[in-house]
């Protein structure tokens, strides 16, 4: 994918985004946040529609909406930053972590597994009571996968997307750093970085500029729907980030200022079965090119946000959408077609968005 400006008219561009943004969202219904930055230079950055039906609140590039899936990069880069200070190896059984993990998964199921999902641990949904009222949380998922006997597949040996993975890697992390995971990860990750408005989820807690969740109901009525049971989860979904900062933590990821990302993934990847040039590692699914990571993909959907990301460091470009409404990623699809139709070369990554959840 080659995106540059010098190829379009930055307004015809402007004004095709614009076009895509109003036709998926009104203003006085959950709506959604676009940044286009191609060349390093931000195209697009507007928000359309309500944060919040209730008060009425509008949708601005510092709206705060929950990321589902696309926070699993971050829980990778808290293990990452606990390598770099060496205080565990990616090559680290979970026995070494959680002693009193079943011997017979905890022992070979590494971190490097559940980074490429490639552990098959049990998905902690197939595990819960079919009862459960009260959410669960990432310490819950880990006292219903230590007694666990068995995998899906021998670790390490096929690729099969895991909340579990992420779930236990949070626990990792506070296991490892003695603090909270909301603290280690503010300490190491937000505030570093300037993102002084990101924040995860917990209950009761407040979260600035906080995007409410919605769906449609089966007569395509709007409702809302901002939690479930499975959404209080910190590793695999519950970061909250605006465009804004986003744009802040991408910046970050391309000048390597808390990790080398594309190093990190030439060790720590593994090739998606059916994808020519698909990998996943660390939170992303990427593409390669003589070795080297270059397209960089992720989605997240939940009760009532949607979302998706596409980062290419090498053209410094960056497209980011988020929305507060439930399996909602056929605007994404548009905005990449404008994208397309109006630069030199196709975006090959839309086929990814089927593998992520």
């Amino acid at each position: 994918m080659f995106l540059s400006l010098q190829t379009v008219s930055a307004q015809k561009m402007v004004a095709a985004l614009d076009s895509v943004m109003h036709r998926h969202f009104s203003a006085d219904q959950p709506g959604g946040a676009l940044l286009v930055v191609i060349d390093g230079k931000t195209v697009y950055n507007r928000g359309v529609g309500l944060a919040n039906r209730e008060t009425k609140r509008p949708i601005t590039p510092a709206t705060n909406f929950r990321m589902a899936s696309v926070s699993k990069q971050f829980t990778a880069m808290c293990i990452l930053l606990l390598e770099k200070q060496q205080k565990l190896s990616v090559d680290d059984n979970l026995l070494k972590f959680f002693p009193d993990f079943n011997p017979q998964v905890g022992k070979i199921v590494k971190l490097r597994h559940l980074l490429t999902h490639t552990s098959g641990i049990l998905d902690y949904e197939s595990l819960m009571s079919p009862t459960q009222k009260e959410q669960i949380f990432d310490q819950d998922v880990l006292n219903l996968l230590k007694p666990q006997d068995s995998t899906y597949f021998e670790p390490g040996s096929r690729f099969r997307y895991s909340n579990s993975g992420f779930c236990v890697l949070a626990q990792v992390v506070e296991q490892v750093s003695k603090k909270p995971y909301l603290t280690f990860i503010t300490e190491h990750i937000f505030k570093p970085l300037g993102m002084n408005q990101t924040t995860l989820y917990e209950p009761k807690r407040t979260i600035p500029n906080r995007a409410m969740g919605y769906a449609r109901d089966k007569n395509g009525k709007i409702r809302f729907s901002d939690q479930s049971i499975t959404s209080g989860t910190k590793g695999d979904g519950c970061v909250y980030i605006s465009l804004t900062d986003y744009k802040k933590w991408n910046d970050a990821l391309t000048t390597n200022k808390l990790v080398n990302l594309p190093e990190a993934l030439k060790r720590v990847f593994y090739p998606i079965e059916g994808q020519s040039n698909g990998f996943y590692g660390l939170g992303w699914f990427f593409t390669r090119t003589n070795g080297e990571a270059q397209t960089f993909f992720h989605s997240g959907s939940t009760c009532g946000f949607s979302n998706c990301v596409v980062r290419i460091p090498e053209k410094k470009t960056l497209i980011v959408l988020f929305s507060n409404l439930a399996d909602n990623h056929r605007p994404f699809g548009d905005v990449l077609n404008v994208l397309t139709s109006q630069t030199e070369r196709s975006v090959d990554v839309w086929a990814l968005h089927n593998l992520t959840n």
